[in-house]
């Protein structure tokens, strides 16, 4: 029997029944989700020490490679990767498929352990380590600045609201800030008006840290009822900062505006964002396991006009 004298002698059927798969072929591949990112749980982990005020030179040889020596003892490891920064070391330690993610967890702790001889004592935290996945990349990448606002201003905005309102949407999973932005107050003493008064950089930090808390206040007990002192001791403004009493010289307060220059800005000035020519905020968008990479930027880019209209007309959209 010839199986093509079926279709030889009903040329319309068989036309019909070619664009009838090509309809459903065409349906099938625009209902196709797409991942540019598989969803591979690579075992990988990054190890994280820091050591303020320390060059990538000292980095390397006092943590850096103490600790790398000790990682490849490890059984299973595949690459290893690491970044020396001024102040920071960064590991990044990739293990096979096929060793779970728990056992390279348990080796990678117990090789801390064993280096913790070998490394500086005075560290201010020992070394911290977290599981990663590659997979796990940034979806959407969006930066906002302003024109009018500063950009202390910028990142409460988008802290509170945008990132908010985005993190609220269907397959959203992480919504990071970076750009290094957020407010502070910061105190350039002046070392010849300290020592015309007597005092020292411990006087301050001991004023300021003494100044500024928030904490529990006590109680007052009575026969029948007990009322909780609650007060909010925390200053906001550099103009606040600079009534501070630091100590008294004849009689007279010497307030810390007397002998140090204070300074609203940002937390720390050694980090920022930019997008093009212009310093900004950026917002890392991150998906949930296994959603859709297409319809979760999809659903945010419908989310934006929505966004800008809500907010301050003075910031510039996110692009």
């Amino acid at each position: 029997m010839n199986p093509s004298r079926l279709f030889i002698l009903r040329p319309v059927a068989t036309t019909l029944l070619m664009v009838a798969i090509l309809v459903v072929g065409l349906i099938a591949y625009l209902q196709l989700p797409l991942s540019a990112l598989p969803e591979v749980a690579y075992p990988t982990i990054q190890v994280q020490t820091f050591y303020p005020g320390a060059s990538p030179e000292v980095i390397t040889s006092a943590i850096t490679a103490p600790l790398e020596k000790q990682f490849g003892q490890m059984p299973g490891l595949n690459q290893m990767s690491s970044t020396s920064s001024a102040g920071a070391s960064v590991i990044t330690l990739q293990f096979n498929l096929s060793l779970p993610i728990d056992v390279a967890e348990q080796q990678v702790q117990a090789a801390i352990s064993a280096a913790q001889n070998l490394i500086p004592q005075d560290l201010p935290a020992p070394p911290i380590y977290a599981k990663v996945n590659p997979a796990d990349a940034p979806v959407l990448t969006l930066g906002i600045t302003s024109k009018v606002m500063p950009l202390t201003e910028v990142q409460d905005l988008v802290d509170t609201r945008i990132a908010q309102k985005i993190s609220q949407l269907k397959g959203v999973g992480v919504v990071s800030i970076s750009g290094g932005q957020r407010p502070a107050v910061r105190v350039v003493a002046n070392p010849r008006a300290l020592a015309a008064y007597g005092l020292n950089l411990d006087d301050l930090r001991t004023t300021i840290n003494v100044a500024n808390q928030n904490g529990p206040k006590g109680t007052l007990d009575g026969p029948s009822r007990a009322y909780t002192i609650n007060t909010n001791d925390q200053i906001k403004s550099a103009e606040e900062y600079g009534n501070i009493i630091i100590a008294y010289r004849n009689g007279s307060p010497v307030r810390l505006q007397d002998v140090a220059t204070l300074v609203s800005g940002a937390e720390n000035t050694k980090l920022g964002g930019w997008m093009n020519s212009a310093a900004a905020l950026i917002l890392n968008v991150q998906r949930q396991p296994g959603a859709n990479v297409v319809a979760v930027v999809d659903r945010i880019h419908e989310l934006l006009p929505t966004i800008q209209a809500s907010c301050h007309r003075g910031w510039t959209s996110p692009s």
